[in-house]
């Protein structure tokens, strides 16, 4: 594949678990087959979070992007000299400010293209509030910086086992049914196909769209909206020449032997397609935004202030979303070379 330029990191709230699976990311590089990636600031912060993993990580100061390559096998690149003092586990307002700053400086740097793509470490989004952030969270921000529609900002959860996109998102389940439409249904879908096509190689991506209710409504015995809006909704998009199916109960679709039968799965709520991903690929999950003209994935978990700094967070799920990144990242410069 056609090299990419380096992936951007931000650092997430530094008194959460980022920093420290950032740095265990950076000293399993070679082990794990990583693309050169750069994070945004935090160099103090990178500093402590390795001596509290005792692991012996140089952290390099670089001015450019481009020096991130040259840096990387002997040094964690930081680029540019923002920080705060390391608070592991008691998030603050300086931890708040330099996560937003890192946040918008890597998104930048992938819109102007100097960036292969950006992996953000995970915010705590109350922090955030008091230090002017005004979207609900990371994807909100980035479909906003991108000019792109919130709703076409599609939130994908990958890993090993298992792809799913929640239709609707941090939605009370009360008001779910309200929400499911046929037009979202297509719209998503179509975002789904080309996402996958464009960048994870699956030109004729196969997509499990699950039911509401269940049993899928039996045919509206336990709920209409299964007969009445997904069925209709899907095959629209099976005229449109999408692999699409559906609708299946969830209960079974995620059986072993039921993923072999589909490339993602397009559930209609959020604990629908988090459970799933969760139990299978709690600590290789990746969240993808699907959508966006830039490559973004993230380590799918929180902050974990309760163990920061304790050097007990797995760092599977960082490594993941790098991996992603890059592979996302390799195949959008392929098409532009």
């Amino acid at each position: 594949m056609t090299l990419a330029p380096p992936l951007a990191v931000s650092l997430g709230d530094p008194a959460g678990i980022a920093p420290e699976v950032i740095v265990e990311a950076w000293a399993r590089r070679g082990a794990e087959a990583l693309p050169v990636f750069f994070v945004v600031g935090g160099a103090g912060v990178l500093r402590a979070a390795a001596a509290a993993r005792g692991l012996d990580v140089p952290v390099t100061l670089i001015g450019a992007p481009e020096h991130a390559a040259t840096a990387f096998g002997t040094g964690l690149p930081v680029l540019g000299d923002e920080d705060c003092a390391p608070t592991f586990g008691s998030p603050d307002e300086a931890g708040a400010r330099l996560a937003l700053h890192s946040l918008a400086r890597a998104t930048d740097l992938a819109l102007s293209g100097v960036a292969g793509a950006i992996v953000t470490g995970p915010i705590a989004k109350s922090r955030l509030a008091t230090v002017g952030f005004t979207q609900p969270g990371q994807t909100e921000f980035l479909a906003d910086a991108c000019g792109t529609p919130r709703d076409d900002a599609v939130m994908m959860l990958a890993g090993p086992s298992l792809r799913t996109v929640p239709l609707t998102v941090h939605e009370p389940l009360a008001s779910v049914p309200g929400l499911v439409t046929r037009p979202l249904v297509e719209r998503k879908a179509r975002i789904v196909a080309r996402a996958l096509a464009r960048d994870f190689g699956l030109p004729a991506a196969r997509i499990a769209i699950t039911g509401l209710n269940p049993h899928s409504g039996e045919d509206g015995r336990m709920g209409t909206e299964d007969r009445d809006v997904i069925a209709p909704a899907i095959a629209a998009l099976q005229a449109q020449g999408l692999a699409v199916s559906g609708p299946h109960p969830a209960d079974a679709l995620f059986a072993a032997h039921a993923r072999r039968g589909y490339d993602v799965a397009l559930c209609m709520y959020h604990d629908q397609a988090l459970i799933p991903i969760k139990t299978l690929d709690f600590d290789q999950g990746v969240n993808v935004t699907l959508g966006l003209p830039i490559v973004r994935t993230s380590p799918d978990h929180g902050t974990a202030f309760a163990i920061a700094g304790r050097g007990v967070a797995s760092a599977g799920a960082m490594i993941a979303a790098l991996r992603m990144a890059g592979e996302c990242a390799a195949r959008r410069a392929e098409v532009r070379a």
